[in-house]
């Protein structure tokens, strides 16, 4: 059964007659293509016992036959009225749908009275958010695959952009380096912006990639992913420029025994919750619990944040398939900040990472 499919046959169960999808990524899960339509308005539209259709700008039409999907695509001009015309194509199809699916955490307030105004009899009441956070939660051996060669690109890099690292280089130039080398090898995209974070910097766990240049004796925390056929990579290392001191060697190590803890100990049947006190207690009782400001980690595949979130208070149990990061952090303001990151998907019996650099601490340049 294609994810298509199962939708459909959901919104049966559930009672629905229809469904108006409105997040790019998740139009990307189902159907296989993907584009930000920006203010544009890019739809799926489902039906629990009729064909589905594709409602996209008219620029985009071609792109999506190209796509394979082989259902029926409608495009729309600039200048015509969009959601007259889903009315239109909506009644075609499967005449005057009565209850709604759709999702809460995508569509606007504003193209939802659009919808309430062409399907007035339409009743949009059921949000659909949940459940296809759900179905994103479990990867087939197919995504799996992918998540796999992302990781790989991930990895590569990583080892370009430590060789790239010199003293008095800026944080950009190392970013750079190794997104032009991506590109060389036909990895076009970054799943999201490139973060190189040296000394201090590094302690702001959500800063950007700045002219900060790269001094002696800092650590410098990488934070990357790629996309291939959809699916991201998301990992994170921390390297050494010159010699580091003991305080920096000893945040480094208990940021590492708390990552490797967590991933050797990552397995089905434990909780979200369980998995995230265990590198927790170890940055805690080393004495920087007040220094890792996140959760552990959380969901990804087609895009880099995904349900579930491995945290206090989630207990969701972990099952085969779910796909997600391990990501202990310790920054401390004004002096350093370390990340060690692999996104694993959990096995019958444990789990597997999609990167494999090293995690030993690496000073570069050489």
């Amino acid at each position: 059964m294609t994810k298509l499919n199962q939708l459909q046959c959901a919104l049966a169960e559930k009672g629905l007659d229809a469904a108006y999808i409105s997040d790019p990524m998740t139009i990307n899960y189902l159907t296989g293509f993907y584009s930000d339509p920006v203010e544009r308005v890019l739809a799926l539209v489902l039906f629990a016992d009729s064909e589905p259709f594709l409602f996209a700008p008219a620029l985009e039409v071609e792109a999506i036959k190209d796509t394979g999907w082989k259902y029926p695509v409608y495009g729309y001009l600039d200048h015509e009225k969009p959601f007259e015309l889903i009315a239109e194509h909506i009644k075609n199809h499967a005449g005057s749908p009565i209850n709604w699916g759709i999702e809460g955490e995508s569509l606007t307030v504003d193209r939802l009275r659009a919808l309430e105004e062409v399907l007035p009899n339409a009743h949009f009441n059921t949000d659909l958010s949940p459940l296809i956070a759900k179905m994103r939660m479990i990867k087939s051996d197919d995504e799996i695959a992918k998540l796999n060669e992302a990781g790989k690109w991930a990895d590569f890099a990583f080892k370009v952009g430590f060789e790239s690292i010199q003293i008095g280089k800026t944080e950009q130039e190392v970013a750079a380096d190794l997104e032009y080398a991506l590109k060389q090898h036909g990895i076009n995209k970054m799943s999201f912006d490139t973060l190189v974070q040296a000394g201090p910097h590094a302690a702001e766990p959500h800063g950007a990639t700045s002219s900060n240049k790269i001094q002696d004796n800092q650590l410098v925390l990488f934070d990357l992913g790629t996309i291939v056929d959809g699916y991201i990579s998301d990992a994170s290392r921390t390297v050494a420029v010159g010699k580091s001191n003991n305080k920096q060697k000893d945040i480094y190590k208990v940021c590492l025994e708390a990552q490797l803890a967590a991933q050797n100990a990552a397995k089905p049947g434990m909780t979200a919750e369980e998995l995230d006190k265990i590198a927790r207690d170890i940055i805690t009782a080393a004495g920087y619990g007040e220094y890792f400001i996140h959760r552990l980690g959380h969901g990804m595949g087609s895009s880099e944040h995904e349900f579930p979130s491995i945290m206090e208070g989630n207990q969701l149990v972990l099952e085969p398939g779910m796909c997600f990061s391990i990501e202990p952090g310790i920054y401390i303001p004004g002096f350093a900040g370390v990340r060690i990151e692999d996104c694993v998907h959990i096995t019958e019996d444990g789990c597997e990472p999609f990167t494999h650099t090293t995690k030993e601490l690496l000073t570069f340049p050489h």
